[in-house]
């Protein structure tokens, strides 16, 4: 019997969409990534989709997603 985690999905709070204020970016370079999945598991707010796709109107910018890529393939980009 496998285990199943309760997941959830970032959602508009009384603030807004926590994405308007980071300073930093996630940016994926698709021809490093190997899908091994480790940036969507750690990611502390569920932006990550498992397309590796970023939801940046969410995305707090906290680095935790490049810090764990084995590739390094997602940088940490200035906003602009």
């Amino acid at each position: 019997m496998s285990a199943k985690l309760a997941i959830s999905r970032p959602k508009e709070g009384a603030a807004g969409k926590t994405g308007t204020w980071r300073t930093f970016k996630p940016v994926v370079d698709r021809e490093l990534c190997n899908k091994c999945g480790n940036c969507e598991r750690f990611c502390p707010d569920g932006t990550i989709s498992k397309e590796f796709e970023i939801d940046l109107e969410f995305c707090k910018g906290c680095g935790i997603c490049a810090d764990v890529c084995p590739k390094k393939a997602i940088k940490m980009v200035r906003e602009e």
